[in-house]
């Protein structure tokens, strides 16, 4: 046992300070049982305490969890701190929320992949190399029938551009891609000659919500130029929307390098 002492020359020889220990509330489950909950102060905790209980199955494949107020109680912390926690895993895969039925542990979990749309200059940097970067074309005109579908928009400017991103001076990736002017009026006055459409859109243009398809396809004799490969190589492809509610932003085709390799978590 600690004595509490004061400081100075009335402390006693035998007694020691401990270091600060975080404050433990202690809650009593609906079985009767008690558990040790420490304080909390971050969503980022409360979603590490949620998972833990769903690891060590405190809480079992479809059971209910205590609705926000209780946690929020519990682990004394905002109601609005256990909410964003919640979605998160949510959006992980861990629960099913349902508006006024609560939220119950998911019955077959599915863990799913992050991802995030890159700048490619900076993906590029990070893996220790010099980037590149070459304007190729850049033309104010009507998108193809299947491009106009995929952006869900047959009317209205638009502007296509063609780029090459380098990797140590080697082709890296071949960007062509379409900006809705409508959506990023913008996007109009830029040259692009120096800044990529990509890493502008990513600092200009916000969006809500993205398509991606993933996919291998033959080198064209466009691509194959550009990329300095041959006809038919195989090829890693990106294809992604991005929208801001119902509006598109810009549709993008990625066609990377020969040797390209992705990399996510789940």
């Amino acid at each position: 046992m600690v004595r509490r002492t004061t400081s100075g020359a009335g402390r006693s020889a035998h007694s020691s300070r401990a270091d600060p220990q975080p404050v433990y509330r202690y809650p009593r489950h609906a079985a009767g049982r008690i558990v040790t909950t420490p304080a909390i102060n971050s969503w980022q905790a409360v979603r590490e305490e949620v998972l833990r209980r769903l690891q060590t199955r405190i809480w079992k494949p479809g059971e209910m969890i205590p609705n926000e107020a209780d946690l929020a109680e519990e682990l004394g912390c905002a109601r609005v701190t256990v909410n964003r926690a919640l979605r998160a895993l949510s959006d992980a895969g861990l629960l099913e929320r349902r508006r006024k039925a609560g939220t119950r542990v998911a019955l077959h979990p599915v863990r799913r992949a992050t991802l995030e749309i890159p700048m490619i200059r900076q993906q590029v940097e990070d893996a220790g190399h010099t980037y590149g970067y070459q304007l190729l074309s850049r033309h104010a005109v009507a998108p193809p029938p299947k491009v106009a579908s995929q952006m869900n928009s047959a009317r209205g400017a638009f502007l296509h551009l063609v780029a090459r991103h380098l990797q140590d001076d080697v082709p890296f990736v071949a960007e062509d891609r379409w900006i809705n002017l409508a959506t990023v009026p913008a996007a109009a006055a830029q040259d692009f000659l120096t800044v990529s459409a990509n890493e502008w859109l990513l600092q200009h243009a916000p969006f809500s919500r993205a398509d991606i398809a993933f996919s291998a396809q033959a080198a064209t004799p466009d691509m194959a130029d550009i990329l300095h490969t041959q006809v038919g190589h195989p090829l890693f492809v990106t294809e992604r929307t991005t929208w801001v509610e119902t509006r598109s932003v810009t549709f993008v085709r990625l066609s990377f390098a020969p040797g390209y390799r992705m990399q996510t978590e789940i």
